[in-house]
């Protein structure tokens, strides 16, 4: 039953067959299937690392053990995952039924493919986090059900840490769902060959450094990026983009980034500027670089027929393919039409249709002097959301879409390389495990302009960096909607500020009222520069710029500890402070770096919020100069010119305005 092999052990069953092997320190991989293991399946782990791991292979049982995790395999194939030195029990399989099915289950799809299933035991008070990015607002996945799947403001990052000391990466782009249920927790894939799954252990900070040693650290964030970014739905031309970044200059108002969002192009899939509505980009660049602004430019992995490039991509089978019907994903508008065309996705797990798309990305834009991207709607957003009738170059749609938004983001990072660009960000609305190598920054996506929305962005956005992405954002007051005059909603826009502040990047966007919407090209909204919702909230959130612009110097030094240790600038308390039990049941408060505890405000015309203060160390108000003790609750002051934050007593911050 037992082999021992080359970093591991390998147990045959029946027709089954399992390899553990030691992957990095304190971490294995487990991977499983009938008859034999496939070696090159996509999935997000790198080349196995050294190891120091020992293995003991006995009659009835084999033991594998690496540094903080050690494995036990009995004689009929069961895994239990130890805690290194202690042995106790991290997390074991599972068998769905004493008789049949065991912890692991491969039935038929055809053609050697299976619907999968592998089962885990339950543990009474464990607590689930990480697994990507949704909108269901829990903060523990405890009891959910996660579908693996790419949808916009949902983004699958399988990936999860547990309560219990231990994170687990699911390595399978496949579609299919995770259920961490009160009686187990089973991952299933819709369609594929084999389980591959990588485990580590660790207080919470320690997992994520592995999982970044495992999957790819983030490239450093350039000190450009830390600022302020404008964006809205959209700047039309050249010379109305212009007068926005003159007015912030004219203002005295930093402006890092800003934004020419879609509809900018000839035709979708040209991926280059309308000459007529953009007639010189060079000098744009030139002029708003020389204001210390770098311009982004949203790039959609979408191709109409009525582009340049649509029939030279789909002879060179460059466009994803479907397994019935034509090479069309989705409806979209385009210019020259007054109704929606049929369009098609590049095919990003393709080498060559990467290549191909940067080449004409390096000649339109990036010759320019554009160095920043939006790769919008990078899922891909088909429609219908039927991603089993895609084939891509990876495989079948059902067996590897999931990592699609990660090779696109890599396309880029290739690209931006070979062009002698060693500063990469691409602001993705979709991500996959790994995409955090490739410079790809998370944004929630299309969410509603509401104080709910706005709370349940705490809990996504701490999920995704328990997800291995460092680099997360928001639409600053919401994307759908947003009335300037409505006095609610300037209010909310004041708090999302607040909480933006202490984002990993900084940025304004939304689809502000009134909507222009003629045809679906000329789309725009209301104005959302800081100026347009009165001078009462301007002076509020030029203030929370400044703030901002105060503390780049402690954001750039998080974004470094992000580089090499894999630690996100934002987390949940309990990164900071593991052994406050409190802290792991809190997830509308976070910490900004080991300073800064953040504590947003989520309800309209509150003035007040009761704050946990963790355990061990004092709490300075900045704004009143109080100290409090940890380890209690404390009810704080939260008026609307006041950024609701406490600092670890003693860390000297420039929160205070010098004037």
């Amino acid at each position: 039953m037992f082999h021992e092999i080359d970093g591991g052990i390998e147990w045959r069953g029946g027709h089954q067959v399992v390899r553990i092997e030691a992957w990095g320190d304190d971490a294995v991989r487990v991977r499983a299937g009938l008859h034999s293991l496939i070696d090159d399946l996509p999935g997000a782990l790198g080349p196995r690392p050294d190891h120091g791991a020992e293995a003991a292979v006995e009659e009835d049982r084999a033991v594998l053990s690496n540094g903080a995790v050690t494995v036990e395999v009995s004689g009929e194939g069961m895994l239990r995952f130890l805690r290194g030195g202690t042995g106790e029990e991290l997390f074991a399989e599972e068998r769905a039924h004493f008789w049949w099915p065991g912890p692991r289950v491969f039935t038929s799809t055809g053609n050697g493919y299976y619907r999968i299933e592998q089962r885990f035991r339950a543990y009474e008070g464990e607590r689930i986090f990480g697994l990507g990015q949704h909108t269901h607002g829990l903060f523990d996945q405890k009891g959910s059900v996660v579908d693996l799947v790419q949808r916009n403001a949902e983004v699958s990052i399988p990936f999860l840490v547990s309560s219990r000391g231990y994170g687990l990466l699911w390595n399978s782009p496949a579609i299919g769902r995770v259920e961490p249920a009160e009686t187990g927790t089973r991952w299933v894939a819709d369609s594929a060959r084999q389980i591959d799954y990588w485990v580590t252990a660790g207080r919470p900070a320690d997992i994520l450094s592995r999982y970044a040693d495992a999957t790819g650290h983030a490239p450093p964030l350039p000190e450009w990026a830390s600022g302020f970014w404008q964006c809205k739905l959209r700047y039309r031309t050249q010379e109305e983009l212009l007068e926005v970044a003159r007015e912030y200059k004219r203002r005295g108002v930093p402006l890092s980034v800003i934004v020419a969002d879609f509809f900018h192009w000839t035709h979708l899939g040209d991926w280059r500027f309308d000459p007529e509505e953009w007639p010189d980009p060079a000098a744009m660049v030139r002029e708003l670089r020389e204001m210390g602004t770098e311009l982004m430019v949203s790039v959609w992995p979408s191709v109409s027929p009525l582009s340049e490039n649509y029939g030279e991509m789909m002879r060179s089978g460059h466009l994803v393919a479907t397994e019935q019907g034509p090479p069309v994903h989705a409806d979209w508008a385009d210019k020259g039409v007054d109704s929606h065309v049929q369009v098609s996705f590049y095919d990003a797990t393709n080498p060559d249709a990467r290549r191909y798309l940067w080449d004409r990305v390096r000649r339109n834009y990036l010759a320019a002097g554009v160095r920043v991207w939006w790769l919008d709607a990078c899922e891909p957003e088909i429609r219908p959301g039927h991603p089993g009738n895609l084939r891509f170059h990876a495989g079948p749609g059902n067996e590897v879409g999931n990592i699609y938004p990660a090779e696109h983001a890599r396309g880029f990072y290739e690209g931006m390389h070979a062009a002698g660009e060693t500063e990469v960000v691409t602001l993705c609305r979709s991500a996959w495990a790994g995409s955090q190598r490739y410079g790809a920054a998370l944004w929630s996506g299309d969410i509603p302009a509401t104080f709910a929305s706005l709370q349940a962005q705490i809990r996504a956005g701490l999920n995704t960096a328990l997800s291995g992405i460092p680099w997360w954002t928001t639409d600053i007051g919401g994307f759908h909607g947003g009335d300037q005059d409505s006095p609610e909603y300037r209010e909310l826009l004041v708090r999302w500020f607040q909480y933006g502040v202490f984002c990993p990047l900084f940025r304004l966007h939304g689809y502000r009222e009134p909507f222009r919407n003629e045809l679906h090209p000329a789309m725009s909204g209301g104005p959302n520069e800081i100026w347009s919702y009165g001078e009462e909230v301007y002076d509020l959130l030029r203030d929370l710029v400044m703030l901002r612009e105060r503390l780049r110097p402690y954001v750039m030094e998080q974004m470094r500890t992000a580089h090499e240790r894999g630690l996100p600038p934002m987390r949940p308390l309990f990164v900071d402070h593991p052994d406050d039990t409190r802290c792991w049941g809190i997830g509308d408060q976070f910490m900004f770096g080991p300073d800064l505890l953040v504590a947003p405000v989520t309800a309209y015309g509150a003035r007040e919020r009761d704050v946990y203060l963790p355990g061990g160390t004092d709490w300075a108000d900045p704004w009143t100069g109080e100290v409090h003790s940890g380890g209690r609750t404390l009810r704080l002051a939260t008026p609307l010119d006041r950024a609701p934050v406490l600092t670890r007593n003693g860390a000297r911050l420039p929160l205070r305005s010098p004037v």
